[in-house]
Order: C-alpha cells, then structure tokens, then sequence
C-alpha cells in the first residue's frame, strides 16, 4: 500500500533529450520530472511542445540521445519493452479497429496484452460496467459517439491492471458530460494507487491534476501543482462588468493596451489579465473602451491564467483575416435557416424538426453532447447531407434545389482534418481556389494572402498530414476561407489545440463577424462557447434549449448555484431534459 505521505515514484526522466533528425532541434530539450503512484500528473504544453513525445518515452517506444529515463524500476535506455507488460497507454489517435466491434476490440487486445482467456468474462464484465459500454458490444467502433471511443480506448488500456497509465490527450473532442464521466474513472484508478499522466491542451482539466508539468518547444518551464502557476498571476485578473457595445469588438478594442497580458469574453463580462505592475497593484481604471458603466472586480486566478503569463501573454496583432475582406451590406432575411430539418437513418432519427434562422454578422453556437445529432444538422445545412424532411437555406438559397449558389456563398472546416494529406499546403490552398472557382490571377493572389495572414510560408511546401496540429487547423481555415464566403460552418474548430492557437482562432472569428460574415460553430469547450451570441443545444436528436449564453446559465441558477458556469447550464439541461423523458 502506496503511504499517501510519501507517494511512490512510479518514472522519474533526468535531462532527457530527443531530436527527430540531427539538424532538427530538439523535441525535448533537458527535461527532468517524477511521476508519483496514486496521482494524476498533467502535462501541458501547446501544440509540438513535447507532450506526446515524452509520452511515447515512457511508454518505451522512443529512446533518447541524451538523459535517464527509468519506469517501474527499469532503465528504458538498456530495456525499453520491460515495462509494456506493467503499463497501459492510450494513443493520441483513435488506436482501435473501427470496423470491429466492442467486443472484438477487447478481444483482440486481451490477446495482445497476453490476457488469460480463464480471466477474460470477469475482466471484461468489469469493464464494460465500468464505463457503461455493456449495452454497447456488438456496435461497431467507428459507430460509436467521441465520449464512447475514448472509454473503450480507456477499456484496452485496462484490460490488464497497469501501474502507470498513460493518457495522451484522451479527452479531445469529447463533451463535458463524456469528459466528466472520464475524470471520474481515472479519479478512481488513483485511488488504486495508480499512477496516471494526463496529456491536455486543455487547461481546465489541467486545473484537476495533481501535479502539473508544463512544456513549451521541448522545454519545461513549470513544474508543480496546479494552483502554484495559478498564484503567478494572483492580484492581477479581473473580470470587466457592464460592457456597453458588442463585448468581442470592445475587447479588441481593450487588448491593444500594453499593459493587458489576456483577455477573454466570459459570460456578459470580459475576463483581463494586467501584466505585473510597477506600483504595487491595486484595481485599474476601467479601460475607456468599455463605456462610462464599466466596473472591473477581482477574481481568483486561474491556471490559464497562469499560463499564459509563463509564455509572456497572449498575441494580439488583429485579425490580418478580416481586414482583407470588404463588409458585407446589411439586409433583413437570415444568413442561415433551418426549417423542420430532420434526417433520419433507418428506424434511427438522427435530428428532428430542427428551426432556427441566424442573421448577418452573428455567431450561432450548437451544442450537444457525442451523437446528440448537431454533426448532422450541420451537415444538413452544408449541403453534405440530404434531409429527410424539412429545408436548409443559406444566403436564401434552398440546399436542395439549389446547392451550387448555396454552397458557394458558404465556407466549411470539418471537424477532422479534411484537406488532402497528400498534398503540400501550398497545394492544398490551390486545390480549394479551384473548386470555389478562383482562377488566374485572383487564385495565385489569393493563395499568397492566405500563406502570408496565416503564417504558412515556414510550412507551405510540407506535406499537409505531417503538419503540426495548429498548422493544420489554420491551413483548413484558410480553405475555408479562400472565396470571401458570407456565411462559414466551423465543426470544433479548436478541438485539442493549446489556448494560443485558440485565442488566435478567435480573434479571427470575431474579425469576420465585424465584416458581416454569419458563422455556425459547433464546440465542446463551454469558454469558447461563449463568443456565441446565441446557443442551440441539442440532445437525442431534439433541440432542447436555445438562447445566449446568459440566458441558458439564468435556466440552471439556483440557490445553491447562484452564478453557473456555461458548463454546469451545459449539463443541468441535460439532466433536465432526462429528468422531464423520465416522467413522461
């Protein structure tokens, strides 16, 4: 038994050093940390900081040039397979066979991890209630929502009872009640003594860790527990009440002051963060951008917030995006309209009489947990998938009956990387210009723009699949975005990217929006949520809620709960929806 004292050091890495090629530099420059027998360690880090990297290292399937790497009590450098056996791990990417089944899926990795078949109906049994997969074993794995993917992952992974289970970013794509249920699990393992690493671009599951490591271009700027980097910024975050305007234009407006680290929209306020003063702190004046009802109050730091101090503060230059593109003429009929959509496979209803209409210049939000159907309505309203029932219109076109002008007022960014992975990003930008009919002159003008608003040249003639993940997003977002369309679809555009990338997604958006463009985003990540003037939230295939974010926390508040989060409306109406099919 693990003395919760004095935890058991399950790996400890001194001065480790990896390089991918002798001239690259390094994807882990001298890190040394400990990992600890019944607690959750974070690492947490931006894209290509070293997270999977380090990952893959003590899973033994890297070595290193340079440094110590011991797990379990075994030197990796001299034994790197003698510690598969006592670990579990879970890759980044989806690792299981889409094309079997749940159960064959365990099968096949009991076989693999050497279980005993005597001990397979136990074990599994154990499994499958423990994250509620039994009825769920003769559905195919590329059937299953985000949440259930990542919890037969997690099943494989357990199958034979690890000392160290590694987790790399387990929790992307997936929805708050899927993520909370995952938490949970993993929360048990620890007190089983396990010891567990969590890889996350996502700092609020960073926030429930243990321990925190924090990598950036291969080195780790940070060690310790979570409300340690909080405290960095202690007496320097404010939230900004009473915002007269739009809050995303005011806030672009605010952040242009050098003495701004960070700021976000949050709720009907804005959340600051003031660089570290000369005159021993104290509340600032409310910046005259805001208007003459602008109070700022103190809040407790978060570890974001932290974070973004560490890397020197977020970067704010505009949105070089936006200022290319001309504003679009005001008018009264709606950008986007869905009309009674339904879309059913089978006996199977996927979305159900779907309505709402989205104006010019709006950000229009749908939420929902895994395979609530708002993949498919906005699949409906692409134009990618032809409706049952009901009608999808955009810039007045009917998707049905005329889906070339409708599809080409409209931009889309699938939710998996979509573009040709064949092909150079360069290429990729030229393909697109193609197909949304750019020619001549205006295509090579275009694609230059596009390589140089979204810093491309460094990678423009890399192959697209080997890109880094923020490249990939902005390289998808600049197809997108190639045709100046009026109305964009963003499928989680930001999934599993680091909060830079994030903030420079966003500063984008906001900048489209200023020009008139109207934009349907679906997200699981309730704080970018909040930049959507108004949320639809769907669930077994029903709209259940609609309304901005304020609206839908004022739902969920109680006396207990006096100011929710957009995640605690996120889950409450859920329940509530459950709660109301129940009585029913």
């Amino acid at each position: 038994m693990t003395n919760a004292a004095s935890p058991e050091v399950l790996a400890r890495v001194t001065g480790l050093v990896k390089r991918f090629g002798k001239t690259a530099p390094p994807a882990l420059d001298r890190v040394s940390a400990s990992i600890f027998g019944g607690k959750i360690t974070g690492l947490v880090g931006p894209d290509g900081a070293g997270k999977t990297t380090l990952m893959r290292l003590l899973a033994g399937l890297l070595l290193p040039e340079e440094g110590a790497i011991e797990v379990l009590g075994h030197d990796l450098k001299r034994s790197p397979t003698a510690v598969q056996a006592l670990i579990g791990y879970m890759p980044q990417r989806f690792g299981l066979y889409e094309d079997l089944t749940v159960a064959e899926n365990l099968d096949l990795y009991a076989e693999l991890r050497g279980l005993p078949r005597a001990r397979r109906a136990e074990v599994y049994a154990e499994l499958l209630h423990f994250t509620d997969l039994g009825r769920f074993t003769t559905r195919l794995a590329g059937q299953l929502s985000g949440g259930m993917k990542q919890k037969l992952g997690l099943a494989c992974a357990l199958l034979q009872t690890p000392r160290l289970l590694l987790l790399d970013e387990p929790s992307v794509g997936v929805d708050p009640v899927s993520r909370r249920e995952l938490w949970r699990m993993v929360q048990a393992l620890t007190g089983q003594g396990i010891g567990v690493v969590w890889s996350t671009a996502y700092l609020d599951e960073a926030e429930k860790c243990d321990e925190v490591h924090l990598l950036n271009e291969g080195k780790l700027l940070f060690s310790g527990k979570p409300a340690e980097l909080a405290e960095r910024v202690a007496g320097r975050v404010f939230l900004l009440d009473g915002v007269g305007g739009r809050r995303r234009s005011t806030l672009a407006q605010i952040l242009a002051a050098p003495e701004l680290l960070d700021g976000v929209v949050q709720g009907s306020a804005l959340r600051l963060v003031y660089r570290a003063s000369q005159d021993g702190g104290g509340t600032p004046t409310p910046p005259p951008a805001a208007g003459p009802s602008a109070r700022l109050r103190p809040v407790a730091p978060r570890l974001e917030d932290g974070f973004i101090d560490l890397l020197g503060g977020a970067l704010r230059t505009g949105s070089a995006l936006a200022d290319s593109l001309h504003p679009l003429p005001a008018q009264s009929h709606p950008v986007i309209e869905a009309i009674g959509l339904t879309k059913r496979f089978g006996d199977f209803t996927a979305a159900e009489d779907m309505r709402f209409s989205i104006p010019r210049g709006e950000i229009f939000g749908l939420l929902g947990p895994n395979g609530a159907g708002k993949s498919t309505t906005f699949k409906m309203l692409c134009g990618l998938l032809k409706p049952s029932a009901g009608e999808g219109r955009v810039a007045g076109f009917d998707l049905l009956h005329a889906g070339p002008q409708a599809r080409g007022r409209l931009g889309y960014m699938a939710q998996k990387f979509s573009l040709y992975g064949d092909l150079s990003a360069r290429q990729n930008l030229e393909f697109f210009a193609g197909v949304y009919g750019l020619g001549g002159g205006e295509r090579r003008a275009r694609v230059e723009e596009m390589i140089a608003i979204f810093d491309l040249a460094a990678v423009a003639d890399q192959t697209a699949k080997l890109l880094p993940l923020g490249f990939k997003q902005r390289l998808a977002l600049a197809c997108a975005v190639m045709h100046r369309p009026e109305a964009l679809f963003l499928d989680e555009p930001t999934s599993g990217v680091d909060p830079l990338t994030r903030r420079e997604f966003w500063g984008h958006i906001n900048g489209l929006v200023e020009m008139g463009v109207t934009i349907l985003v679906t997200t699981h990540f309730m704080d970018e949520a909040e930049y959507c003037d108004r949320i639809a939230l769907i669930y077994r295939g029903r709209r259940i809620a609609m309304g901005s974010p304020e609206e839908l926390k004022r739902r969920v508040a109680a006396a207990e709960r006096p100011d929710p989060t957009l995640e605690d409306a996120f889950i409450g109406l859920i329940e509530a929806s459950d709660a109301e099919r129940g009585a029913a």
